[in-house]
């Protein structure tokens, strides 16, 4: 563990966020400005300087001036390139030191399923697991154009009142659902996904359709480029239905047309920024949808509409053709009826890419029948003690670790002791400086006023002026807090925590809305779920949110299970146990046109 001197040094920085340095390239914008200046002067340097708290002679401020005048030209000659969809070539990794990677590829394995029928009214089957879809369509007792006409007809019919829907692809639709028909007749069957109809969340490119990252600024926006989970779920065979609806540029569950609502309660949002995806799986409007999720925003969204959301670990699945909001941050995954479907959907997308360098090639060795009780698995005992936490969620959390160790589970309880108050501050820097420099053609571009939420491009502008040294600094602090939470979380093979409380505002966690602050955050009281799950999610690891109950008025609560960096498979399997056993993924909830 690091040196408590260490340890402080680094919580007094990221206390106060570089605020000093930070300060001294605003004020001398802003220098620029009233005088209307192209250059900088030694004058405007030292009252930036002052304003920062910098001290340094004549002489030192001249050749600091000539320097700052060099790198305005260097600015400049940047801003003139095309970079709209490259990311810089450091890639990040969220592997420490000590860090044991499963390699060894092993057969796939399947649940048992039992033997299906087709029911008589096809609705019925709006709520089914991808297993059972599959072995329909397999059987040929259902055709993939009947599927996709069900659930397109209940998305028209429900949209309405949830407002899930950006965009609808049904001629692509029909055309998939049409060869996977041919297909699975000629005996072509590709995989459980065959087939079986999906929605994706819309910052994500799909050839022929708007791709409009859920702003008015971008409503019209098109690339020609299919990203890459598009085109690997495409030649699974899955058949995509529908564009669905995100938060404005993956910032909570608003964008140009309006709130994405929850399907167990209308009258709440259904959280950010996967809004659309969990909204419409939970709806049984989808057989399941794919989101992403930069801070929260698979997590949050699966919580409030009682869906399970996998965030797998960074660098699992690839990235391009995707919006930017960080690129040290951003995930792809699914989010599903059950942790198995999770699964099967995941295997299907985790793949390499030469075009997204930070995605590593690893088995996903997925056993169903894994025996639970062979895993190490811990519990994060502060967030279950935590105080202020409400009582439905507080009983269905205790539940849940009673339903494990009556599964034969052995629970050992840890905590973070001093890791977590080094993150106080550092992870904004970083996802700030990121989504800044992503963004910075659209703020320079003159065209922020086009934004539905008109304070999107304040927090742009605010973190324009981190300087690349704090945003280093900022990344070399996270390499510190891997490696402290790795010695801690990483002992374990999977491990539970509680959630953030989900209310009627759509809103989970502080960081729910994978977006960067645009204005200074409301105090908020102490804790160790929230510290949490910023320091799961600045470090990289995967994460599985699955439904564990409900609250007295009816609406769905949630525990994550998470572990090793990479393990989805065992976390994956740990909640499949849970669930079969729990059985809260069967209840769904009732719907009105």
């Amino acid at each position: 563990m690091t040196h408590p001197t260490t340890r402080r040094r680094f919580m007094a920085y990221f206390s106060s966020a570089g605020l000093a340095t930070t300060l001294l390239p605003g004020v001398l914008w802003a220098k620029m400005q009233e005088a209307n200046a192209r250059r900088i002067t030694a004058a405007m340097l030292k009252d930036a300087l002052a304003v920062a708290g910098l001290e340094f002679t004549e002489g030192e401020r001249e050749q600091i001036v000539n320097g700052l005048n060099q790198n305005l030209e260097r600015y400049e000659n940047l801003r003139n390139l095309d970079l709209d969809e490259l990311a810089p070539p450091l890639y990040f990794s969220p592997i420490v030191p000590g860090t044991r990677l499963d390699r060894v590829a092993r057969p796939a394995h399947s649940s048992r399923t039992p033997a299906v029928q087709r029911p008589a009214n096809l609705e019925d089957l709006a709520f089914a697991p991808i297993a059972h879809l599959a072995q329909l369509l397999k059987t040929r007792q259902v055709t993939s154009m009947e599927l996709t006409r069900m659930y397109l007809d209940r998305l028209k019919r429900y949209n309405p009142t949830l407002n899930f829907v950006v965009t609808f692809t049904d001629d692509l639709a029909m055309s998939q659902a049409r060869q996977a028909d041919e297909e699975i007749g000629a005996g072509k069957y590709r995989g459980p996904l065959h087939g079986v109809p999906w929605g994706c969340k819309d910052i994500i490119a799909v050839p022929g359709y708007p791709t409009t990252w859920g702003s008015g600024a971008f409503k019209e926006q098109r690339f020609e480029r299919e990203a890459t989970v598009v085109r690997l779920l495409r030649e699974a065979g899955a058949v995509l239905i529908a564009k669905l609806a995100t938060g404005e540029l993956a910032a909570g569950d608003r964008w140009f047309g309006g709130r994405t609502n929850s399907p167990w309660d209308p009258r709440d949002g259904s959280s950010g920024s996967s809004a659309g995806p969990a909204s419409a799986t939970g709806a049984g409007c989808v057989a399941f949808g794919i989101g992403t999720e930069t801070s929260g925003s698979i997590l949050s969204p699966s919580t409030a509409c009682g869906v399970t959301g996998l965030r797998p670990t960074f660098g699992r699945v690839s990235r391009t053709g995707c919006m930017t909001l960080s690129w040290t941050q951003d995930r792809i995954g699914p989010l599903c009826r059950t942790a198995e479907d999770c699964a099967l959907v995941f295997h299907a997308i985790a793949k390499t890419d030469d075009d997204d360098l930070s995605v590593i090639d690893l088995p996903f060795n997925w056993d169903p029948e894994l025996d639970v009780r062979t895993l190490k698995v811990g519990y994060f005992r502060p967030g279950f003690e935590e105080a202020n936490r409400e009582g439905d969620w507080r009983k269905n959390d205790q539940q849940t670790l009673e339903t494990l160790r009556s599964l034969g589970v052995e629970l050992e309880p840890f905590d973070l002791s001093g890791v977590t108050s080094m993150l106080v501050g550092g992870s904004g820097g970083i996802l700030g400086a990121e989504s800044a420099a992503a963004f910075d053609k659209f703020l320079r571009s003159g065209r922020t006023s086009e934004l539905t939420n008109k304070q999107r491009a304040n927090g742009f502008r605010t973190n324009r002026l981190i300087p690349a040294v704090e945003y280093l600094q900022a990344q070399r602090a996270r390499a510190l807090l891997m490696r402290q939470f790795a010695a801690v979380a990483g002992r374990f093979d999977v491990y539970i925590a509680p959630f953030m409380a989900v209310r009627g505002g759509g809103a989970a966690t502080p960081a729910a809305a994978s977006t960067p602050a645009t204005t200074p955050p409301a105090p908020q009281p102490p804790s160790a779920i929230r510290d949490h799950f910023q320091v799961a999610n600045v470090c990289g690891y995967p994460a599985v949110s699955v439904p564990n109950g409900f609250t007295s008025d009816g609406k769905p609560t949630s525990i994550t299970f998470l572990g090793r960096l990479y393990n989805e498979a065992q976390i994956l399997a740990l909640a499949k146990a849970y669930q079969d056993r729990a059985g809260f993924h069967n209840t769904h909830p009732k719907l009105t046109n």
